[in-house]
């Protein structure tokens, strides 16, 4: 199983383009193309990312398609697609809504990717947020809660094991005993949900109450001393170098070791994967970013 060593630090990154929500969008996302997105994935996988995540929504109500937008790719067919043109990056669904689907049907989606991939795929699941959405499906909104939890347990065991009672299943995943699941979310129940499984993917920054609420229930439940991913947002845009252009605010711009130590300074001691997005004027300048963050900042985030 992938595992991040408590201390390390390493670094990731949520692709532009496959998700097109306009309160993070940059205008040149509206026309690109999946080549574009290859291009900035095979970046990250050719300097040094840990990961590149894809998002997950199903269908966006009328009413808040003007903020949320309307452009989410499906989540494991990006995925998949990603896989077969990367070698190295591990490939995180953040986050996958495991309460849209029943955990077999989701644990066969993750047990393929991982064996396509090689053994590359982290299953980051969230109770998900969208309340006409869930309606839509047909789930209920005020028991997301609930069935992530149960769901969670069913697609644990089916990732771990060919058969679940008299039903089997193959191909089987490459990791043992299953990909790892790292859970997303900042309220207290998600935090508390992450506790008990393999990793934490927060909404934004990991703060101080949520890292010692995180770190409490591990030790509640005897799982203080067992490797954990903990994880933490950059928030502002990031641009290597002197940008040519105006920069979205707040940025960190300037040399490798400027943006290394801004990182550095704001990233809580028990965190050991940060993830990071970039400003740049089109997928070519994207893609130009994240091979210079890999290359050149990344090694400086060392504790």
């Amino acid at each position: 199983m992938i595992e991040i060593p408590s201390d390390s630090l390493v670094f990731g990154t949520q692709l532009p383009i496959q998700s097109q929500g306009a309160v993070f969008v940059a205008p040149w996302e509206s026309s690109a193309t999946p080549a574009d997105l290859l291009g900035i994935a095979r970046a990250a996988d050719r300097s040094g990312f840990a990961y590149v995540a894809v998002c997950d929504h199903i269908v966006i109500p009328r009413d808040k398609a003007a903020t949320t937008g309307l452009w989410w790719q499906d989540c494991l067919t990006t995925l998949g697609w990603l896989a077969s043109a990367t070698a190295n990056v591990a490939l995180l669904s953040h986050v996958y809504v495991l309460a849209y689907r029943h955990p077999l049907t989701a644990a066969k989606g993750f047990e393929t990717l991982d064996h396509l991939s090689g053994g590359r795929a982290i299953a980051g699941i969230g109770a998900g947020h969208v309340e006409a959405e869930f309606e839509t499906l047909g789930i209920p909104f005020a028991e997301r809660g609930r069935l992530t939890d149960e769901h969670l347990v069913a697609f644990a065991a089916a990732m771990e094991n060919t058969y679940v009672g008299d039903m089997g299943a193959m191909p089987r995943p490459v990791q043992t005993p299953r990909p790892p699941i790292w859970i997303g979310g900042s309220s207290k129940p998600a935090i508390r949900r992450a506790a008990a499984w393999d990793g934490w993917l927060p909404q934004g920054p990991a703060t101080r109450e949520g890292l010692d609420l995180l770190l409490s229930t591990r030790d509640a439940l005897g799982r203080a001393d067992r490797p954990m991913m903990i994880g933490h947002i950059v928030l502002p845009f990031i641009h290597v170098g002197t940008p040519r252009t105006e920069r979205r605010q707040p940025c960190y711009s300037g040399s490798p070791e400027q943006i290394a130590e801004a990182i550095l300074a704001e990233t809580p001691a028990e965190v050991n994967q940060v993830q990071v997005k970039f400003d740049a004027d089109d997928a070519s300048e994207y893609a130009e970013q994240v091979e210079a963050f890999g290359t050149q900042v990344g090694p400086l985030l060392r504790r």
